[in-house]
């Protein structure tokens, strides 16, 4: 085996003396480190300052000092190197680099940049006014000898601001007034982490910068970074209030500012105007006042109201008119005037009263789970707030005559009202509409139907306007009193019927309102044996009147004529009808009674 020669002495000496190598280095041979020509990592020491030299007193120059000095240009200088100088945290083993010390002098251990920084807001900062004076950054004698970029400078980021804003929020007392005037902001970007750290921020100024849209605006007022407590705020000098005021819209910001700030009283010096009563101010002492919270709307649900018109036109168009939907579409051609239109629109979100309930992930409705939205929505749905497509969708989703109304339903899916069945799941209000010859009749519905074949249940508003059937008219040769000039059809995801439940309306959810004395269910009154002669009875009857009928014989046992003659004798207001019957019960022959 070879070997290199072992240098001489003088050799040795010469290479330390020039700092090229350090007392205990050796020169190896590296050929026979590893076996097979592998070498291993050498040993020997690197041109790198090793973080113990900056703190340990050397004896003479290093060779880091004697490389620095022969390879500067322009004599030692006392500048501070950062590397990444914006960058807070950890720096890197090489990111710092000492120039220019002076040989047989110790290092000087490098100030980090977020040292910097924080001198630099402790200077500005003053505590007495709780103002922290930002202005100007680019100015700095003490950012501009270190390099570092304040928001605003060229090639600055949000790191640099958001370092700002944290040492900001370590002042204490916290900070009241913030001041960012003439810094060159151009993007609302770099205020995106101002209310995450300094959240009780109540004055801002923003003035002579550079903020042009109002996109800039919402990273201050947007709901994840909004400056809810701020009061004052100055935007002279951005191009963004500047254009609106040149452009006469001035009442325009003033109103968008003070929408997206609700607690702002001072907008670019000048005080916003607000609506005030003539009540003392509120106390400077904040005093937490616990007011009663709400469980129900201050007006009670209503049964279906219908008034200017004959119950039995609107009962007998609608159970005559749902049938036929359902089972036989095709033959209420005769009941749309030849020039009716036709629409209906999809809402596919599920009511927070359903959501709560669970109707749509129930076990009790496991048929909800199999209702597809896709037939719908590409059947032609006039959702005009969800609606895309431009004025070609909008107009042809308007179906116009009684064939086109025909052959638009004939492609939406199999239906079933039991409208005839449970009248408690449908609420109807009617009235007219229009005057003299052009008297019209508007019929709104809410309700719900089975769809097919699914099987899962679907709820529905329907608004009709009707006109008289003029003799000799295909729809009064075929048995219609009664033709549609306009049906718009709302469907909806399932919620129970409860919702129109005459009564008190809950505001949220919770434990059911109990129900008002005289409407208390208790148990019927109607023997089992009258209860279909009852019901045959009252056939004849509209949908809210037979169930006020039939509620009024359950609480009083009376048979229908009397129960009937109540209830027409107090206007159909069945506590009324209540209050009377008990205060003439004890003069009613036995006949009266079931």
């Amino acid at each position: 085996m070879f070997s290199s020669p072992t240098p001489s002495r003088t050799l040795t000496t010469a290479l330390k003396g020039a700092g090229l190598i350090d007392s205990d280095t050796r020169m190896r041979d590296v050929a026979a480190d590893k076996p097979g020509g592998r070498k291993s990592v050498s040993k020997a020491r690197t041109h790198r300052t090793r973080p113990i030299d900056a703190y340990k007193e050397p004896q003479g120059p290093s060779r880091a000092s004697m490389l620095a000095a022969r390879t500067q240009v322009g004599g030692a200088s006392g500048a501070l190197t950062i590397r990444g100088a914006s960058t807070v945290g950890r720096l890197r083993r090489n990111a710092v680099t000492a120039a220019g010390v002076a040989p047989g002098k110790a290092h000087a251990v490098p100030m980090k940049a977020v040292e910097v920084w924080r001198e630099f807001v402790n200077r500005r900062w003053n505590p007495e006014t709780r103002f922290l004076n930002l202005e100007r950054m680019m100015d700095d004698p003490d950012l501009q000898k270190h390099g570092l970029l304040p928001p605003g400078a060229p090639a600055s980021s949000v790191r640099e601001a958001s370092v700002l804003f944290k040492l900001a929020s370590h002042l204490r007392p916290a900070v009241q007034t913030l001041s960012l005037a003439n810094n060159n902001i151009s993007s609302g970007q770099l205020l995106s982490t101002l209310a995450h750290y300094l959240p009780k921020l109540a004055n801002l100024s923003l003035q002579n910068n550079n903020l042009k849209v109002w996109r800039d605006i919402d990273f201050i007022s947007g709901r994840k970074g909004k400056l809810e407590h701020l009061r004052e705020l100055i935007l002279l000098g951005n191009p963004l209030r500047e254009q609106e005021i040149q452009n006469g819209r001035g009442d325009k910001y003033k109103s968008d500012m003070a929408r997206r700030f609700t607690s702002l009283i001072m907008l670019d010096q000048e005080p916003i105007a607000t609506i005030a009563f003539d009540a003392p101010g509120p106390s400077s002492t904040l005093v937490t006042e616990k007011r009663p919270t709400a469980t129900k709307f201050p007006y009670e649900m209503r049964p279906s109201f219908i008034t200017g018109v004959e119950d039995s036109v609107v009962s007998n168009f609608l159970v005559r008119f749902f049938p036929l939907f359902d089972d036989q579409r095709a033959a209420l051609l005769d009941a749309y005037h030849p020039s009716a239109t036709f629409s209906f629109s999809v809402n596919t979100a599920i009511p927070s009263r359903a959501r709560i309930q669970g109707l749509h992930s129930s076990k009790e409705l496991p048929n909800q789970r199999k209702l597809d939205w896709a037939v719908w929505l590409s059947g032609g749905s006039r959702n005009l707030g969800r609606m895309g497509g431009g004025i070609d969708k909008i107009v042809n989703t308007l179906h116009l005559g009684s064939e086109a109304a025909i052959q638009a339903m004939s492609t939406l899916p199999k239906t079933k009202h039991d409208a005839r069945g449970s009248p408690e799941k449908f609420c109807i209000d009617a009235w007219p509409v229009g005057q003299g010859e052009n008297l019209k009749l508007f019929i709104t519905l809410h309700g719900q139907f089975i769809e097919e074949p699914s099987q899962g249940i679907r709820s529905f508003d329907r608004a009709f306007v009707l006109a008289p059937a003029p003799p000799g008219s295909r729809a009064k040769l075929n048995g219609w009193d009664v033709m549609i000039l306009s049906d718009q059809w709302s469907i909806r995801a399932y919620s129970s019927y409860e919702a129109w439940h005459p009564g008190p309306m809950r505001v949220q959810a919770g434990d059911p309102l109990p129900s008002p004395p005289l409407e208390a269910s208790s148990s019927s009154l109607i023997p089992a044996h009258a209860q279909a002669q009852l019901e045959q009875a009252i056939s004849t009857f509209s949908e809210p009147q037979r169930s006020l009928i039939m509620h009024i014989c359950e609480r009083t046992g009376l048979n229908a004529k009397f129960g009937v003659d109540c209830l027409q004798n107090n206007a159909w207001n069945l506590e009324g009808a209540l209050l009377n019957f008990e205060q003439v019960k004890g003069a009613l022959s036995r006949d009266a009674f079931l």
